[in-house]
């Protein structure tokens, strides 16, 4: 599966969920640790469990199963690296406060942003 079909992959997971404000970061010129990050808000640690397990699911049934979660234990920040993806879910005000999306900001020109 290509990093963009995967992509696309998470963004319909949390879309089916209902996740809020989804940013994806194109990182790839940034770091070679993945390509995109998405970020999106859940509206408790159950809407957050909800999102994460989706997109779990939705990456397995793919043939492309998470190689780690992290984050399970609160569901206020819920990390999944699916490789050419990191997907970060989060409760609001932990993503306010953490604020993923400035600290990224300097990316290459050829970034994309929002969804």
């Amino acid at each position: 599966m290509t990093p963009e079909a995967l992509r696309d992959l998470v963004i319909d997971a949390l879309e089916d969920r209902k996740a809020r404000d989804i940013v994806v970061l194109h990182v790839a010129r940034a770091t070679n640790i993945t390509d995109y990050m998405v970020l999106a808000s859940g509206t408790s640690n159950r809407h957050v469990k909800a999102l994460v397990d989706q997109v779990i699911e939705s990456a397995a049934t793919a043939d492309n199963p998470a190689a780690g979660v992290e984050g399970r234990e609160t569901y206020e920040w819920v990390l999944i690296d699916l490789g050419d993806v990191l997907v970060h879910v989060m409760q609001a005000q932990t993503r306010e406060f953490y604020d993923l999306e400035r600290l990224w900001s300097d990316l290459p020109a050829d970034s994309e942003q929002g969804v």
